[in-house]
């Protein structure tokens, strides 16, 4: 490895990085913006200046922008030098000239890149005296608020649109310092992607549209890890909280997964959360056409009870419930009495993602951007996996480059040399679906045609893997060369069993040809997986069977079955008890409804397209009358078995081997870092009288959290936290989410101590 010399000390550093990377990843702070881990290098704001030396006689020295200068053995070179102090500052200064005075109400306000930056060049006074350049903002739609005054020209956000994620209505527009980021008109951002623009912008220009409701500072809001349950792919978020509301969603890096960004749905999709609709008392009927009414909890249990007690009971579980909620339902009703809660295309697509997974290796997110070749059978990822979507999208972009800088060596981190030299070309990404795609862009070839026809041309491909042949015409064999001579392959299905069957084929053919090939099967919701694995019956079975009392958790018959079934298997129910959070058709009809917590107000296990189980905690505790799934479910049973969350998850790892390694997706409630809890709030958090002031003007007890080792406090550890446990990113002089480098082993690499998670599946067949 390169030695680069820092102020007269050796450091050692990677060869392929720039100095701002090397630098950052040293844990030297140099102030910048238009980089970007994800994004590279175009050295248009010439803020992270440093002084390079030719050799150690060289005192002068020469001011470069690290960002856009490579690492090299011997180099020399300092960070904190007068000269480059004053440029740095200079900089600064020119970019604040027509930066607005609002940081007291701007939404980006305390965690603010943009006065990270200015408070670390020491920049603390305007001298420009005359009218500011001023613009006129856009209505971007209902997520993204756009306030055009406030942008430095960082270009990160047409970067990121445009270049990374594929969007084609966003731009700049103008030169010189009249340049403008935008659209050509107002009008709803199009790309699944555009939220990411609030967390790329180092300053307000693009804010949080929704969080602007419940206006708050980073350091007042309350949060905690999680998972997104909106689809299978199992993204990392944070869920922040304040005043009993989730405020906003948060990208949490994961290395393997998600890493720095997330799609729309993750990370606006949560307003059920806050939603009309949320069922926040108990409520039951007196009798068969009676009106639902609000009742006590001991009420509602009691009537539960009564209707369970000597009764045949089935339980139907949900992919969008817990791991733990679906197990507590399985051990009251029985396992012979346990429904998956699928409907007969989810059931059989689970069970066969998950019996190919076990014969076949897949791959994560990451694994997939870099690898060399992908195959798309029958999915329109941008629907059931947008986060996959971009993944591919990156494939698809790295390749080509890979292969035009050994001609040309550039480095890659030097974002713009690149694009120069690959122009269009495009990557082995192959897509086959029903019809069109915003994917089809990126892909080399495209085919369309019915789910029948795109499992043959899956067949054929295999058939070609297995047996090379001269001819060149044909779709299958252009695709089998490139999966052929790719060093990793991954072949991308899901849905429909016969396309699944064709994807798996076409996997094994690269392995027995000696190849390295992983099969990516969607999921389409947070927990389906983690559903076939615990086991349990067809719903179909369901209206076939039928029963004098049902339990549905989480779930709405309406939405698995077909009307007519369901309507006639709810008529014949005699007693029907739902656990939802949200009003349903199903909970219309029910006899007892029991206020289930969100996964913003929940602890609990989920498992995602690949096998991993992660672990979500709770942002903020449920209002008196709502629990958590599994808390009901264990209180209706003779006596209570599991006190804690982690009572129950043992339980469940013990009776599903499948789930032996479930415990360990996150540490124990009991952990504890240097004697104490890690808290939920910021050492800044203010207090919260004021919204019970009207009750009580004392200041009332935190909730106690006997399922986690977080407070819901900012009393506790200060250390960083194990990775499952980081409830935000936060670093002296660093308080925008750019604090997450200090939390990295390195800059764009896993998190100190590991990415979160534990895989519960391995493939039998090795590579």
């Amino acid at each position: 490895m390169p030695v680069i010399y820092i102020d007269d000390q050796p450091y050692e550093v990677a060869a392929h990085h720039n100095l701002l990377h090397a630098c950052l990843g040293l844990g030297f702070d140099i102030p910048y913006f238009c980089w970007h881990p994800a994004l590279g290098s175009v050295g248009a704001c010439r803020q992270c200046a440093v002084k390079v030396f030719r050799d150690e006689h060289d005192r002068r020295g020469q001011i470069v922008m690290s960002c856009m200068t490579p690492v090299r053995d011997g180099l020399r070179l300092t960070i904190d030098d007068p000269d480059v102090r004053r440029f740095r500052a200079t900089i600064i200064e020119w970019l604040m000239v027509n930066h607005p005075h609002d940081c007291p109400v701007c939404d980006e306000g305390g965690h603010c890149h943009l006065q990270d930056m200015t408070v670390m060049t020491g920049h603390n006074y305007r001298r420009h005296r005359f009218a500011k350049r001023t613009h006129r903002n856009q209505d971007l739609g209902p997520h993204i608020h756009h306030e055009m005054n406030r942008c430095i020209q960082c270009y990160r956000c047409v970067r990121f649109y445009h270049d990374y994620a594929g969007g084609k209505d966003l731009n700049v527009f103008g030169a010189h310092h009249h340049v403008y980021f935008g659209r050509h008109e107002s009008g709803a951002l199009e790309s699944e992607f555009a939220g990411n623009l609030v967390e790329v912008c180092p300053t307000g220009v693009f804010t949080d549209k929704p969080a602007r409701r419940y206006y708050a500072r980073k350091w007042d809001l309350q949060s905690a890890p999680s998972v997104c349950g909106q689809c299978g792919v199992g993204c990392n978020v944070l869920f922040n909280e304040r005043y009993g509301k989730l405020v906003r969603v948060d990208n949490r890096y994961h290395y393997e997964i998600n890493g720095y960004f997330l799609c729309d749905r993750g990370r606006f999709g949560h307003d059920f959360v806050n939603g009309e609709e949320r069922i926040r008392r108990p409520l039951a009927r007196e009798s068969r056409g009676a009106s639902l009414r609000e009742t006590s909890a001991d009420d509602a249990l009691s009537r539960a009870t009564q209707a369970v007690a000597g009764r045949r009971v089935i339980g139907i579980g949900s992919p969008r419930a817990s791991l733990e909620a679906n197990f507590a339902l399985r051990e009251l009703v029985g396992a012979d009495s346990f429904y998956l809660g699928l409907s007969d295309a989810e059931f059989k697509s689970a069970n066969l993602s998950l019996a190919l997974l076990r014969e076949l290796p897949t791959a994560s997110l990451h694994e997939i951007e870099t690898a060399d070749a992908a195959l798309v059978l029958g999915e329109d990822l941008l629907t059931t996996a947008p986060r996959m979507a971009l993944a591919l999208r990156q494939l698809a972009r790295r390749q080509p480059t890979a292969e035009s800088i050994v001609a040309c060596p550039v480095p890659e981190w030097n974002d713009q040399a690149v694009r120069e030299l690959v122009q269009q070309q495009k990557g082995s990404l192959f897509s086959a679906t029903p019809g069109p795609t915003k994917l089809d862009e990126d892909a080399a070839a495209v085919y369309y045609g019915e789910l029948d026809e795109i499992a043959g041309l899956g067949l054929a491909v295999a058939a070609a893997v297995d047996q090379p042949s001269a001819e060149t015409d044909s779709l299958a064999t252009q695709i089998a060369t490139a999966l052929r001579n790719a060093k990793r392959a991954v072949i991308v299905s899901g849905g429909n069993e016969a396309v699944m069957q064709a994807a798996a084929a076409v996997v094994r053919a690269l392995r027995r040809a000696g190849r390295d090939a992983a099969l990516c099967l969607t999921q389409p919701e947070g927990d389906t997986l983690g559903l076939a694995m615990l086991g349990g019956r067809a719903l179909s079975e369901v209206v076939r069977d039928g029963a004098e009392c049902v339990i549905v958790l989480e779930n709405d018959l309406f939405a698995r079955l077909p009307e007519a079934d369901a309507t006639a298997f709810l008529e014949r129910t005699k007693t029907l008890i739902v656990l939802d959070h949200s009003i349903t058709r199903t909970t219309a009809r029910a006899d007892v409804v029991l206020p289930a917590a969100t996964i913003a107000e929940s602890t609990g296990t989920f498992v995602n397209y690949e096998g991993r189980a992660q672990r979500c905690f709770s942002a903020f505790a449920p209002q008196p009358d709502v629990r958590e799934s599994w808390r009901w479910l264990d209180a209706l049973r003779s006596s209570l078995f599991w006190p804690t969350f982690d009572d129950v998850c043992r339980a469940m790892a013990q009776a599903v081997p499948a789930f032996a390694k479930a415990p360990d997706a996150a540490p124990s409630a009991a952990f504890r870092q240097i004697g104490n809890k890690i808290p939920r709030q910021s050492p800044r958090f203010s207090g919260r009288t004021a919204i019970t002031a009207q009750l009580n003007v004392s200041e009332p007890k935190p909730p106690d959290d006997p399922d986690s080792p977080l407070a819901f406090s900012m009393e506790g550890s200060r250390e960083q936290p194990p990775p499952a446990l980081i409830a935000r990113y936060w670093a002296p002089g660093w308080n925008s989410v750019q604090a997450l480098n200090k939390f990295q082993q390195e800059i764009g690499g896993p998190l100190r101590g590991g990415d979160p998670g534990v895989r519960l599946i391995e493939p039998e067949a090795k590579p």
